[in-house]
């Protein structure tokens, strides 16, 4: 017996909401035996990928610019992350993560991430393809609702759909 396609939408949402909180439940872990907050935890993800400016971390971590600083001079005395000058502008700087930083992240993510290789082995190279880009899809799904409920009245919200799907707008 096959599922439905409904059945099988409502399975795929339960799962990626029971893996949403499982996510968020390590990081909040790793972010306590760290001894770092939520917006430390995100500028550090956010450094994971490269050097960023600190209006880039703002908009990372969802914080003002004066917190911002506040939270790159804190990681900066624990040794974490340090300011460097932009390759590309001398008057700008960029905000890295320090070796310190670098070591600290991957002994945390790191045995995850490798153990997470294992689970993506047997899959082919056209199932990873198509699991990107759903997941694609989501996180920019996730990014508009996200600005539709920080910016109530904005541009995303008079775009919102109702429960119903008929396109009226909320």
């Amino acid at each position: 017996m096959t599922a439905s396609r409904q059945e099988a939408m409502d399975h795929a949402g339960r799962i990626l909401q029971r893996y949403q909180r499982s996510v968020q439940r390590f990081d909040d872990a790793v972010g306590r035996s760290l001894g770092l907050n939520m917006a430390d935890m995100r500028c550090l993800d956010c450094l994971s990928e490269g050097p960023h400016s600190a209006g880039e971390i703002a908009d990372a971590t969802g914080l003002r610019p004066a917190a911002t600083t506040a939270l790159i001079d804190r990681l900066t005395v624990r040794g974490l992350v340090r300011r460097t000058p932009s390759p590309d502008d001398r008057r700008r700087v960029l905000v890295e993560l320090t070796e310190e930083g670098q070591t600290r992240v991957w002994e945390a993510y790191g045995p995850m991430v490798e153990e997470g290789a294992v689970v993506f082995g047997d899959l082919s190279a056209d199932d990873i393809i198509a699991l990107s880009s759903v997941l694609e899809r989501m996180t920019e799904l996730t990014e508009r609702h996200r600005a539709r409920v920080e910016h109530p009245g904005g541009r995303a919200a008079r775009s919102t759909r109702t429960p119903a799907g008929d396109g009226s707008l909320e």
